[in-house]
């Protein structure tokens, strides 16, 4: 199914590069894509569309909330997406996944409940 890591489906806004440590939870709109360490929980905001991305040197030690969320690195913490949740084969979620469509490759490893949401028409958003 992934030949490669997973893209992010849409474009990159904001990049947190292999060597970043972010200490505090990350709100941003748009697309987001994580290489590096966020000990916090990453929300987007706003009535768009989002992404997070987290690449196989990524870490999120907290929640994710996104219309979209392509994981192939570590998430401690619930994974919520009204879109499409993508696992990448290093993939490995420690919390629940909330999913609109989930998309796995073999190998990843998700610890925790897996429930469909029910199509809203809404992103999900930080409230």
């Amino acid at each position: 199914m992934f030949n490669r890591e997973p893209r992010p489906q849409s474009r990159v806004d904001i990049l947190i590069g292999p060597t970043a440590r972010i200490h505090g939870d990350v709100d941003f709109s748009g697309g987001l894509h994580i290489e590096g360490h966020v000990f916090g929980g990453v929300s987007a905001y706003g009535k768009g569309e989002s992404t997070v991305s987290v690449s196989a040197t990524g870490v999120i030690e907290g929640g994710v909330v996104a219309t979209h969320v392509v994981v192939n690195g570590m998430v401690r913490g619930d994974v919520y997406a009204t879109g499409k949740v993508a696992l990448g084969p290093k993939a490995k979620v420690i919390g629940n996944v909330q999913y609109g469509i989930i998309e796995s490759a073999a190998g990843a490893e998700i610890t925790g409940n897996l429930v469909q949401v029910k199509p809203s028409g809404k992103p999900a958003t930080k409230t």
